[in-house]
């Protein structure tokens, strides 16, 4: 038997993109910035965080197709099936998003970060922070 597991929302992002058919793939190509409405419950785990910080919002992208195993990627059917892993397509069985973006602004309970390609109402799940390394 498979164990399960569940993650709760920390928050939403507040965004200007209303559909995934036309949300950039990846942030830096053209998303706009956008606001993370933090849960009340959560705004503590904010302490220290300051305007400029580079962080990795986690999200959890709920309009993704879970049964997804292979895709053309960047949706070109020119470009061979390759298996999710191996992409960064939202269709998967875990549909986790990473987005590394930088806080611009923080306002009661809501960061505004960008550039951001996650759609209005996607659940947060997480945020760390950007930590440069060069150990690998």
């Amino acid at each position: 038997m498979r164990n399960s597991y569940s993650a709760h929302p920390i928050g939403f992002i507040r965004s200007d993109l209303k559909d995934q058919n036309n949300a950039p793939r990846q942030g830096h190509e053209g998303a706009p910035n956008a606001w993370l409405e933090i849960d009340a419950r959560y705004l503590g785990a904010l302490a220290r965080m300051r305007i400029g910080d580079e962080i990795i919002v986690i999200t959890w992208m709920h309009r993704a197709h879970r049964d997804v195993l292979k895709v053309h990627p960047r949706g070109n059917p020119a470009s061979p099936l390759t298996g999710v892993f191996s992409t960064r397509s939202p269709d998967r069985p875990n549909p986790v998003g990473l987005h590394r973006v930088k806080v611009l602004k923080k306002s009661a309970g809501k960061l505004l970060i960008g550039p951001i390609e996650a759609i209005d109402g996607t659940p947060v799940i997480d945020i760390k922070p950007v930590i440069e390394t060069k150990d690998y």
